[in-house]
């Protein structure tokens, strides 16, 4: 059982990153939405392209604040919001007769944070992380490594991910793979296929 996991699992809004960074930065949020997409830093970093302490000295530089490393790190991890889209004992549940897999483009810096706020992580056997991967959805690469994570063939595996094009990618793999639609229609679709928890 692979799952993404923004989205998926943990909601976010990126929102509350970017206007807490204009209180500090003094740029309206606009301003630092569009110099932080049109940088591309964010991608790099969660491609294990650049190094969380790379990443923090870009962004601060893009816009120009001097805040300390933790705080930083804070602000980034902020955009994360509370709870959990699955149940944490549905996911759990699912371990003791599945293998779990994490599959997701994220970097150090966020899962580090995630790791420690949200228990429900604990339930996987194995993490497919872009940043470790140096790969992120929905190139071969990520996949293939999920596959061999998942220790089974690919039409074995079954995949949910809030995006359709990281769907997609995974049914050229040879996964079943289902859009997640929330909780509610994610357990229908598991439910089909013959999981309990």
């Amino acid at each position: 059982m692979i799952f993404d996991l923004g989205r998926v699992l943990v909601d976010f809004d990126f929102m509350r990153g970017y206007r807490t960074m204009s209180e500090i930065s003094g740029l309206d949020v606009d301003e630092i939405r569009s110099r932080f997409h049109s940088s591309g830093i964010a991608s790099q970093f969660e491609s294990g392209d650049i190094s969380e302490q790379e990443f923090e000295r870009r962004t601060q530089a893009l816009l120009g604040t001097s805040m300390p490393s933790d705080q930083f790190e804070q602000i980034w991890f902020s955009v994360f919001l509370p709870g959990t889209l699955m149940p944490e004992d549905v996911v759990a549940g699912i371990r003791r007769n599945h293998r779990t897999v994490l599959l997701s483009n994220t970097n150090e810096m966020h899962f580090r944070g995630l790791k420690r706020h949200y228990p429900i992580l604990e339930h996987f056997d194995a993490y497919v992380l872009s940043h470790e991967a140096r790969a992120m959805k929905p190139l071969p690469a990520i996949y293939e490594a999920a596959i061999r994570a998942a220790g089974c063939r690919p039409e074995e595996c079954f995949f949910t991910d809030d995006v359709a094009e990281f769907v997609e990618g995974a049914r050229r793999h040879g996964i079943d793979a289902v859009q997640f639609q929330g909780a509610a229609h994610a357990m229908e679709q598991l439910a089909a296929r013959g999981v309990t928890w």
